[in-house]
């Protein structure tokens, strides 16, 4: 099994920066891409950062500018910088990883979620 231990989230006014932190742990080959989703109330889930293995990025166009993925192979671990935050962007941000397991097979796993309020 592999989990997903986030850490990070908390309360912050609107033009501040939060980093979030993401491990991953259990019984894996790799870690093909890691990210980051968020999730406000009445809202889906959404994406806002991706990272893969080689180091390529993708960022939702609303958090583009002001936050960078990053990651290190070596400790499985994912970091979310994020800065001049707004109200909006409350919501919980969970971690996810695409794994490729023992098995030789591919699984998604999700963190139990942090949550990042941006308030004054």
């Amino acid at each position: 099994q592999v989990q997903l231990v986030e850490s990070g989230g908390g309360l912050v006014q609107p033009g501040g920066s939060l980093r979030l932190f993401c491990a991953a742990f259990g019984s894996l080959l790799r870690i093909n891409a890691m990210g980051w989703y968020r999730q406000a109330p009445g809202k889906q889930r959404e994406l806002v950062a991706r990272i893969i293995s080689g180091g390529s990025a993708d960022y939702a166009d609303s958090v583009k500018g002001r936050v960078t993925i990053s990651r290190d192979n070596a400790q499985n671990t994912v970091y979310l910088q994020m800065n001049s935050l707004k109200p909006e962007d409350t919501a919980v941000y969970y971690c996810n990883a695409n794994v490729r397991r023992m098995s030789g097979y591919d699984y998604a796993y999700w963190g139990q979620g942090t949550q990042v309020t941006v308030s004054s």
